[in-house]
């Protein structure tokens, strides 16, 4: 692809993103909303459904905490000079106190990963892992970046993404001198192993970075070859999905496709994405007619979207087409934390285990 193309690819990943999360206003994705939920058992400890088009009914997917396992191998080298993913040339000189920000807690766990978890020294409101869960928070009204809290921390290096805002923070930051890395926000199931690159460059520790790259992306492989195992085998025969994000208070009603990294996550879980055969790229405004053409048969949620219309029957109630579907009339809405469902970091492998006994023996999910 061109440098162009993906210049502009970059451009519509990051403004969509951006679109997506300030549309929340201020409230909270927080990542501790499945508090009280029953962990999803493991697929492999779960009996499939003989035909999962056949269930009626929603379920939540609650995926169980990864245990951390930091990889430890092959020295940390400072100082390092790289360009980040806007073009900006950046140096890194120390990195013995790090800020690692964005919207859904990835980098914060990828740096504890890389076996630098003791030199994080802040965390946004996503980053709730046991490990770190103490820290200070540097955001505030849900996903805002508090320029005080941070400068308050004497961070060395920050490394972010376009997730959260607001812009002006960031570069008061790089007006202060402190070293600020963009990483890559497009966030896809593909771009596990390059996000963990991005980070490991900039912390200078590229040979763990390796490491934990083909650790996460054998597992996530691994658990997309079990998922195939019981989805339906035939390309015609397996669930159409779509992905809706949604917010009541604030009226959002969203549809994802193509590009939006819900695509590779549908994809993933053995299901067909409908929203891109329909034409469907990015994240638009759903439409009744968008509805009726893609006729999804089972509709993945953020929770607190979901929550925000007031469940399922809440939804119809908010978008009527959704009744004249196959989900709706089935109410086959499988739903899940909004910090986790479209994280791709290294968690991935059991938000995929979780999601796949909710879509394919929901009756077991919650148990």
């Amino acid at each position: 692809m061109p440098a162009s193309a993906r210049r502009r690819t970059r451009m519509v990943a990051a403004t969509a993103v951006l679109l997506m999360f300030a549309l929340t206003g201020c409230e909270a994705l927080l990542s501790h909303a499945d508090a009280g939920r029953a962990v999803t058992p493991p697929l492999a400890e779960v009996t499939p459904l003989d035909d999962p088009r056949a269930w009626q009914g929603p379920s939540t997917a609650v995926a169980a905490p990864a245990s951390a396992d930091p990889v430890t191998d092959g020295e940390q080298r400072l100082p390092v000079t790289l360009v980040d993913t806007q073009g900006t040339e950046v140096t890194v000189t120390d990195a013995d106190r790090i800020l690692a920000l964005d919207i859904y807690g990835s980098l914060s766990r990828i740096v504890y990963e890389l076996g630098l978890g003791d030199q994080l020294v802040g965390r946004d409101i996503s980053s709730t892992f046991p490990e770190i869960a103490d820290l200070p928070l540097v955001t505030q009204n849900g996903h805002d970046l508090n320029a005080e809290a941070m400068l308050e921390l004497h961070p060395t290096v920050i490394l972010t993404d376009t997730s959260l805002g607001p812009w002006d923070t960031i570069l008061q930051m790089r007006e202060v001198g402190i070293p600020v890395v963009i990483v890559e926000p497009k966030r896809t199931i593909e771009s596990i192993g390059s996000l963990i690159g991005e980070v490991a460059e900039a912390l200078g520790v590229p040979q763990r970075g390796e490491i934990l790259s083909q650790r996460v992306t054998g597992e996530v492989a691994a658990k997309i070859a079990q998922i195939s195992e019981i989805a339906p085998a035939d390309p015609a025969d397996r669930l159409r999905m779509m992905f809706l994000y949604v917010r009541g208070q604030s009226g959002v009603y969203y549809l994802f496709g193509e590009e939006s990294g819900a695509d590779t996550l549908i994809e993933a879980l053995g299901g067909n994405d409908i929203a891109g055969e329909i034409g469907w790229t990015g994240m638009r405004p759903v439409t009744a007619e968008a509805l009726a053409a893609a006729d999804p048969e089972l509709i993945l949620m953020m929770t607190k979207g979901l929550e925000s219309v007031g469940g399922v029957e809440g939804l119809v109630d908010h978008i009527p087409a959704i009744a004249q579907t196959t989900a709706g009339r089935n109410q086959r809405i499988v739903d899940m934390s909004d910090s986790t469902i479209l994280s791709f970091g290294p968690d991935t492998a059991s938000v995929l285990d979780a999601l796949a006994v909710a879509i394919y023996a929901p009756e077991e999910a919650g148990r």
